[in-house]
């Protein structure tokens, strides 16, 4: 897994030198620019008298990703969306969810003629299925199945307003006030640990909010994106969210690609502990706009 992560990262350094580099290709024009593709990864692993131990496998992954750019010379409206969602079935159990998110992000910027555009953004981010894990049950002593999140639960909006410096549709970076709001009506994602005689179902704070972007062609039909994504409350400014979502995609031909997905985040709301899920996968890929 760390392999994975220090990959992207060698990458990432690479590719930044070749920001300037990249040919008319990755220029936007005026009026829309549109790009709406959607994947399908599956694995299998079947086993029959096999003596090495193993259980049989069947994975999959379906993925929407879109990018939707109106561009004139006084201003750009940048519109993102994700949706994934992906079971695993290992052996004579049920399928687990294995990826579940709902992303879209709106900014609108200005171009005023400095170094700098003013912007405001709004992002939404979510997941669509309740997720559960195993708890041991004291009794039976027995692993059972307990729901630990649901559909908006937990749900966060951000609303931002600052700067952004950008190159295009290769590079941004932006740094701004914010307000962020957590929901969680049945899960405990919004609930102040400081006051235990209640739980909140609803959280609103206002901070620092900083993204950074890189979509880049690495080599010929490999391409890299990454955003990094980090938030601070005023109260708090000794603790960040962060969320850092790399892919690096080969394009095997107009069908077919190869894809490694190295995602960490580091949200106290949810665990203290650093979360990183790596994804390597084969599948189909087809371009809608």
């Amino acid at each position: 897994m760390y392999k994975s992560f220090f990959l992207i990262a060698f990458i990432l350094v690479v590719a930044v030198g070749r920001l300037a580099a990249q040919d008319d290709k990755s220029k936007l024009v005026d009026g829309w620019n549109n790009t709406l593709v959607a994947g399908l990864n599956v694995t299998q692993v079947s086993l029959h008298n096999w003596t090495q131990g193993g259980e049989n496998t069947l994975a999959w992954t379906f993925l929407t990703m879109g990018r939707f750019i109106y561009k004139q010379p006084e201003h750009t409206w940048a519109n993102n969306l994700k949706i994934m969602y992906g079971q695993t079935k290992l052996g004579d159990k049920d399928f687990e969810k294995a990826d579940d998110e709902l992303y879209w992000e709106s900014m609108f910027s200005m171009n005023i003629g400095w170094p700098v555009d003013p912007y405001v953004a709004n992002q939404l981010r979510t997941q669509m299925a309740p997720g559960y894990k195993l708890v041991k049950n004291e009794q039976s002593g027995l692993d059972e199945r307990v729901q630990t999140s649901g559909f908006f639960d937990p749900g966060y909006l951000i609303q931002s307003v600052g700067f952004k410096y950008g190159v295009e549709d290769m590079f941004f970076t932006r740094l701004g006030v914010a307000f962020k709001e957590t929901f969680s009506s049945d899960y405990g994602f919004a609930d102040d640990k400081d006051t235990p005689d209640e739980i909140e179902t609803f959280k609103f704070q206002t901070g620092i909010e900083s993204a950074t972007g890189l979509k880049l062609t690495v080599m010929e039909n490999v391409l890299l994106t990454s955003e990094l994504n980090l938030f601070s409350a005023f109260d708090k400014l000794d603790t960040w969210d962060v969320r850092w979502d790399n892919t690096l995609t080969a394009k095997v031909n107009s069908y077919i690609n190869v894809s490694l997905n190295v995602l960490v985040v580091h949200e106290t709301a949810q665990t203290r502990r650093t979360q990183v899920k790596e994804t390597l996968a084969l599948g189909l890929r087809y371009s809608i706009l």
